[in-house]
């Protein structure tokens, strides 16, 4: 069988218990640390960012978007940051997995290679059509999707991550949209919604819009023990 070559793409989304903040502030710091190294040291093998969500969602406080080409990676980076103490303090309320390939609606022969842009902000969410859409004839599916192609090329500061989902997890799609301010993204989708392909949308929800920011950062936001010492 002849092995297609890819990506692996994952987020990865973590909320800390709220009685680990009543913890004594160096147990919270050693914490935090050792779950640092191991993102850190990880980052040397893989594609490894982290975004906070703090204060903006309440079942979330920051993300991993992972990328790599070997599945195993995956889950010894999982292994790894459950040794940490901070993970028996973490719950994963929503975890996602997709791969690239070639999309069927560009010129492009091979999978597209995911490189992360370094823009401030990521929108992520996992994205489901409804079945007529599949029914449609390709030309149909073209039509619409040159459009939506059109109008995302009127929005150059945005940054395309999408990812293909089918078999591997619960959605189809894993969208995810780097950019400099959260509010060009909604500018964005507002006018998608006018787009023939929109009407074939079943799920596109849960919507997450991280800011990039290192490991520590992100896990400081956990306890704001940075912001008081700092203060």
């Amino acid at each position: 069988m002849r092995r297609v070559s890819g990506q692996y793409v994952a987020y990865t989304f973590f909320r800390v218990d709220p009685a680990w903040r009543r913890l004594p502030i160096d147990e919270r710091a050693a914490g935090k640390d050792a779950f640092a190294e191991v993102v850190e040291e990880w980052a040397t093998r893989l594609e490894l960012r982290a975004y906070t969500v703090s204060g903006v969602r309440p079942d979330c406080d920051f993300f991993l978007w992972k990328i790599t080409q070997r599945y195993e990676d995956l889950g010894e980076l999982g292994a790894a940051l459950n040794g940490t103490p901070l993970a028996a303090w973490l719950e994963t309320p929503y975890s996602y997995l997709a791969t690239t390939k070639a999309s069927q609606y560009t010129k492009a022969r091979r999978a597209r290679k995911i490189v992360p842009h370094g823009s401030p902000y990521l929108v992520v969410y996992p994205f489901v059509k409804v079945r007529p859409w599949y029914a449609l004839s390709p030309d149909e599916r073209q039509r619409a999707m040159d459009e939506h192609i059109r109008i995302g090329a009127e929005f150059p500061s945005i940054h395309n991550h999408t990812t293909y989902s089918f078999g591997i997890d619960d959605q189809e799609f894993m969208t995810a949209f780097e950019c400099d301010e959260p509010a060009d993204f909604m500018h964005l989708m507002l006018t998608l919604r006018d787009t023939e392909a929109s009407r074939y949308t079943e799920r596109d929800t849960p919507i997450f819009v991280g800011q990039h920011v290192d490991i520590r950062a992100a896990l400081n936001a956990l306890d704001g023990a940075r912001i008081s010492v700092e203060a």
